[in-house]
């Protein structure tokens, strides 16, 4: 009797393309890694929520990237909104982020504030960091409409010309964790690579179908774990006459920080200054954003080696 037990299809991510109608995509679903990064902060449930979105984007960005050793970062930042500053990025299917906010203007707005509401007047900036080659690729875009998918979407379609759909989705597993999933779809008038995107929506109305199936996916099948991405695929595009599945990327939880990197980043300060940042036992303490990890670091030891 063969084992038929379905198992849950989380911290991964697959791309596709569709090359009869000139598209590729990317559905990716966070479950483990994503409780492992908000665990370290203990954030109101809004700010969990953005951050779990954000994460989700990221994920499925970064995986645009060619490079192994590339990074993708999100940013979003305002002035004088609840939200000041979130970061969240991406390097070889390691994701980390976080989220700086006022918490006593995010209990005035109550539990399901709008994006205005937490970022007001801000700026998304997604930043595309090729190692190898050293080529960087940075967009800014307004934090317009009424999700962080929405402003993603601006930015392809501004900054590179290129129609995108976007779909963040949020639940539950079965043991009540968090779990998130994402669809991303391009419209690319050649295949993986595309070509120069002027005037797309005129010379290709084949991705106003694309755009039309993508637009259907529920919210509850992308955050589903028991539904594994390549079903969600079929689901979507199973009358096409070829879907490629290209590779896949496991996700986990990727805070580069540790004691010797932090001592490495002390030691470019003149010791003058890393002296006033020392306590009264000559202890210098680094507190991670991303992690919430305190690292001391003896002052003194920095100045011999440095």
């Amino acid at each position: 009797m063969s084992d038929t037990t379905v198992l849950p299809d989380l911290d991964r991510a697959v791309a596709f393309t569709i090359p009869a109608q000139h598209a590729r995509g990317r559905m990716a679903r966070l479950g483990p890694v994503l409780d492992a990064i908000l665990a370290a902060h203990n954030y109101p449930a809004a700010i969990e929520r953005l951050l779990a979105e954000s994460l989700t984007l990221t994920a499925l960005l970064g995986t645009l990237l060619k490079d192994a050793a590339g990074q993708l970062t999100l940013q979003a930042q305002t002035r004088g909104g609840i939200v000041s500053l979130m970061v969240c990025d991406y390097q070889d299917g390691a994701l980390r982020g976080y989220v700086q906010f006022d918490a006593e203007r995010l209990g005035e707005v109550g539990d399901n504030p709008s994006l205005y509401a937490l970022f007001g007047q801000g700026h998304l900036a997604i930043t595309f960091d090729q190692a190898t080659s050293g080529e960087r690729y940075q967009g800014i875009v307004p934090l317009d409409g009424d999700s962080v998918a929405a402003a993603a979407e601006s930015y392809f379609l501004q900054s590179e010309q290129i129609p995108s759909l976007i779909r963040l989705a949020l639940g539950k597993g079965p043991d009540g964790r968090h779990v998130a999933g994402g669809l991303f779809l391009q419209h690319l008038p050649e295949g993986e690579e595309g070509r120069e995107r002027l005037h797309v929506r005129l010379d290709h109305p084949e991705w106003e179908r694309v755009a039309a199936l993508g637009g259907t996916m529920g919210g509850d099948e992308l955050a589903d774990p028991m539904l594994s991405l390549e079903t969600l695929v079929w689901r979507l595009f199973n009358e096409e006459s070829e879907v490629r599945l290209l590779a896949e990327t496991r996700l986990g939880k990727g805070c580069r920080c540790d004691g010797t990197y932090i001592a490495q980043v002390l030691a470019k300060f003149p010791l003058a200054e890393r002296l006033e940042m020392a306590d009264e036992n000559g202890v210098i303490t680094v507190d991670c954003a991303f992690c919430s990890t305190k690292f001391p670091v003896v002052a003194s030891e920095i100045a011999d080696a440095a």
